[in-house]
């Protein structure tokens, strides 16, 4: 290698600067420029609103995907401030739409995780073309436009209104996202389990893209888990207990809550669910501890009613789970991840309070219920004679 080929210097670093780094390395920030990317788009913006409705000031949240390529996320809460920012940076609907924040706002057990990075809407800002902001506040009615991360018109006062809420509409960048299209049941199928776990949300999905009409879906449900449950069982195998197990508890020591639903079915399936702060997980210490409650409850009745000797081993927490429908839920005022991907929850406390409580509510289950028992404890013996 020459002298002259391996100089390096000051002169051969590029210094990308506020939302031109986002526009030139787009996958760092929503993981894609293709489907995934423009969903991530579409989290970033509902999130805000999610939070709205799960804080009590709004009642719901309503995306479309407009005809003309646009997404439309709406919200009935008090709306967006449109006064100055405390920094005086400018209006405070303006700083959040075109500053580059890192959280859009406190984080928290009430705060779902839905947005990859928590950029908010001044991430989305900057990567679409277009961006319209409505806000119905105190009486009036705001509007400002935006195009690739900056505002190009001033925040401007269009009339009077009777209601209240914020209206963010954004067209993505077609440079940056090409052809990609959204998916409707994509993002129907994320916005329905956000639905399912946590109660008092209430979101609607629309697509007004297709040319033979608009399609829709709402999404609302009370029963929480057991609804979750219930989705993940509907036209399957006959349930060995028809009544689905569901309990709730908030525990200091993990700073949070935990929800469970779970039923046993004639199968040799297992479909376990767990989440944390409705990100969902592909394992972590909320599931450790889940499988290690459900094993010594099963396995402190299991020898309460002579079905295990004493020469048996107890029944691990590995081999619960054929045929067995479950979702675990924590909320937590400090979630904790393993690895960049957020995938594993790292949190210690957490098992132990979930374990605990599994098998508490478990282990009264069973024994109110010995004929549901038996039927459970024999599909678990079962399915581990057969591994």
């Amino acid at each position: 290698m020459s002298g002259e080929a391996s100089e390096y210097d000051a002169s051969q670093i590029t210094v990308l600067e506020g939302w031109e780094a986002v526009r030139k390395r787009p996958g760092m920030y929503i993981g894609s420029t293709g489907e995934r990317g423009l969903h991530q788009l579409v989290h970033e913006v509902a999130d805000r609103a999610v939070n709205e409705v799960l804080t009590g000031r709004a009642n719901r949240v309503d995306i479309t995907l407009t005809p003309d390529g646009g997404v439309r996320v709406a919200d009935d809460g008090p709306g967006i401030p449109v006064h100055d920012a405390a920094d005086n940076s400018g209006p405070a609907l303006e700083a959040l739409l075109t500053r580059m924040y890192y959280g859009a706002g406190p984080r928290g057990r009430h705060t779902p995780l839905l947005a990859l990075v928590g950029m908010g809407p001044s991430l989305v800002n900057a990567l679409s073309s277009r961006m319209t902001a409505e806000v119905r506040r105190e009486g009036f009615h705001w509007v400002q436009e935006y195009a690739r991360g900056v505002a190009v018109t001033p925040l401007t006062e269009a009339g009077t209104s009777t209601g209240s809420g914020t209206t963010i509409t954004f067209w993505p960048d077609a440079d940056i996202f090409g052809a990609a299209e959204l998916s409707f049941d994509g993002l129907a199928e994320r916005f329905r389990e956000l639905a399912l776990l946590n109660k008092g949300l209430e979101i609607s999905l629309t697509d007004q893209r297709g040319l033979g009409g608009s399609r829709s879906a709402r999404f609302r449900y009370p029963g929480g888990a057991r609804d979750f449950v219930a989705l993940l069982d509907e036209q399957e195998e006959t349930p060995l207990h028809p009544r689905i197990i569901g309990f709730e508890r908030e525990d200091p020591r993990m700073g949070g809550t935990v929800e469970v639903a779970l039923r046993w079915r004639d199968s040799q399936e297992e479909r376990l669910r767990s989440f944390a702060n409705s990100r969902p997980t592909i394992g972590g210490t909320h599931e450790r501890g889940f499988r290690g409650g459900v094993a010594a409850a099963v396995t402190a009745y299991a020898r309460e009613q002579r079905l295990l000797t004493t020469a048996d081993p107890n029944v691990e927490g590995d081999r619960i789970g054929e045929g067995l429908t479950a979702v675990v839920s924590v909320k937590l005022d400090d979630p904790e991840f393993e690895g960049s991907t957020r995938g594993v929850l790292g949190n210690a406390a957490v098992r132990v309070c979930v374990e605990e409580v599994v098998q508490e509510h478990l282990g009264r289950w069973l024994e109110e219920h010995p004929e549901r028992a038996a039927a459970v404890f024999g599909r678990i013996i079962k399915g581990a004679r057969r591994d």
